[in-house]
């Protein structure tokens, strides 16, 4: 209370992004690597997916059903990054969908990245889907200072930095929010969010399993 008048803080248009650790990572990561390797020695170009090729640099990338492939590891990976899906969808939209409503979420995409040292991928957001989730199989080195390869997120409020004074200070003044990922985490967030990898300068790859996913209710 200020001068006897009662200020009410609204928390309006926020972005919510989600971190956890993937179900199982120390039994999956093994074979989900060699089926990610595998697939890359049979690569005919980099960017498999022929999607924004000058975008990335020093990576692969394949096409976009990675996780559609016929075995028992990643069909359970894909089973595990689903059910990660719907329980933040449903976290998120608890007051807005019906109370009898059911829903599942279906990944709908989803592609490897191998990034070799100097790799890159520019910012960019990803249509036609609602949540993006990145899998950090073998970040590499990422999380030692001073190798890059985090990613960055940039802030959707497009006009928030039009203006600067000690006012905005809880602005952030950069406009970004940068991720150092671990090995296993799973960043999930929402498709409109541009992102983007920053070069990476470590010496082992940094693999990443990454998925665009609908929700459907029934």
């Amino acid at each position: 209370m200020i001068n006897n008048a009662i200020i009410e803080e609204l928390t309006v248009w926020s972005t919510p992004l989600f971190v956890t650790q993937m179900p199982d990572h120390d039994f999956l990561k093994e074979a989900l690597l060699a089926a990610v390797y595998q697939q890359k020695a049979t690569q005919t170009t980099a960017i498999e997916s022929q999607i924004a090729p000058k975008a990335k640099y020093a990576l692969h990338e394949s096409t976009l059903d990675f996780l559609d492939l016929a075995d028992a590891n990643v069909m359970e990976a894909k089973r595990a990054l689903e059910e990660l899906i719907l329980e933040i969808a449903a976290s998120v939209n608890h007051a807005f969908w019906p109370e009898d409503m059911e829903a599942d979420a279906h990944i709908i995409e989803s592609w490897y990245h191998v990034t070799q040292k100097g790799g890159y991928h520019d910012a960019h957001s990803h249509p036609n889907c609602s949540w993006c989730g990145i899998y950090y199989l073998e970040p590499g080195d990422a999380h030692i200072e001073g190798n890059g390869g985090l990613n960055r997120f940039y802030d959707p409020r497009v006009n928030a930095e039009h203006y600067a004074d000690p006012g905005t200070a809880y602005l952030g003044g950069h406009g970004v929010w940068d991720f150092t990922p671990t090995e296993g985490q799973v960043i999930i967030f929402p498709s409109y969010l541009k992102h983007s990898a920053l070069p990476y300068f470590g010496d082992k790859d940094r693999v990443v399993i990454a998925f665009n996913s609908i929700i459907e209710a029934y």
